[in-house]
């Protein structure tokens, strides 16, 4: 399968609901479940988080959402089963994700505490 065929066979509503159901898991990870102890771990404060551009923050991340949900999708696709799209994620982020952010943690001399945190299957 060539570039081209790939794109015609995603799954649009698929790649849309992956890159929007990111918000809602998100928010509880880095909110009541483990939201004090990344910020601790980050140094930011409630102050600092309150400063941010809210808009250019969650409107990148639905950007940068969809470009992992579009590549995943053509990687797997079309015929692969809703359990498959799901073990295909999970894989990808600890594998992938995961792996990468422990590289990075590393060399930036970070805790594991906070790579544990944000090495959560995306």
């Amino acid at each position: 399968m060539d570039a081209s065929q790939a794109v015609t066979q995603i799954h649009w509503l698929a790649v849309a609901v992956a890159a929007i159901v990111g918000f809602p898991l998100g928010a509880l990870w880095y909110g009541p479940l483990f939201g004090n102890a990344w910020m601790a771990a980050t140094g930011i404060t409630k102050e600092r988080a309150q400063q941010a551009n809210m808009a250019k923050i969650y409107g990148a991340k639905l950007l940068l959402n969809l470009v992992i949900a579009i590549g995943l999708a053509m990687f797997i696709g079309a015929t692969a089963s809703l359990q498959d799209g799901l073990f295909a994620g999970f894989m990808a982020g600890f594998t992938y994700v995961a792996a990468a952010l422990g590289i990075t943690y590393l060399f930036e001399l970070r805790s594991l505490k906070l790579w544990a945190i944000n090495g959560r299957v995306r």
